[in-house]
């Protein structure tokens, strides 16, 4: 479904990377992937150094077709990609351009000129994930989470 979110990382030197995420951004399934792997900051790094994410997986993973619906080769390539639970990336997996992290100077200017979308989630240097679900307000992910569990 094309929920869509954000993922922004927060450095140690107090500046903020932000990318934008266009499918399946609700809480149980962006939100549960990010607490529950890309916890390690410099894997989220990783990840924010490769640009706008068309779906998020479990793992960054490598290149593979952007979509199952082009060759048989690239549909074999494509779920096997899926199966593996690997990223989807605008620009490793599509040639895309224009689609790098945005850069912030601080928490501050990432609050008031972030890209705005349903989910906005940030890992802080606490170590801690936040989302904002429309309203401005950062929630602790993982207290979200277990209300939706409960």
């Amino acid at each position: 479904m094309g929920t869509r979110s954000t993922i922004a990382l927060e450095y140690a030197d107090s500046t903020v990377h932000q990318v934008y995420c266009h499918w399946d951004g609700y809480l149980d399934h962006n939100g549960r992937i990010l607490f529950e792997h890309y916890k390690d900051p410099f894997k989220l790094r990783d990840l924010m150094d490769l640009g706008s994410v068309s779906s998020l997986g479990r793992e960054i993973g490598e290149q593979h077709p952007f979509s199952p619906h082009t060759s048989k080769e690239d549909e074999a390539a494509y779920n096997a990609a899926q199966e593996a639970g690997w990223c989807t990336i605008y620009a490793r997996d599509r040639g895309e351009t224009g689609v790098q992290a945005k850069k912030f100077k601080d928490f501050e200017d990432y609050v008031a000129n972030h890209q705005y979308e349903e989910y906005e989630y940030i890992l802080r240097t606490d170590g801690k994930w936040y989302v904002s679900t429309d309203n401005g307000v950062y929630t602790e992910l993982e207290t979200l989470l277990l209300k939706e569990t409960a």
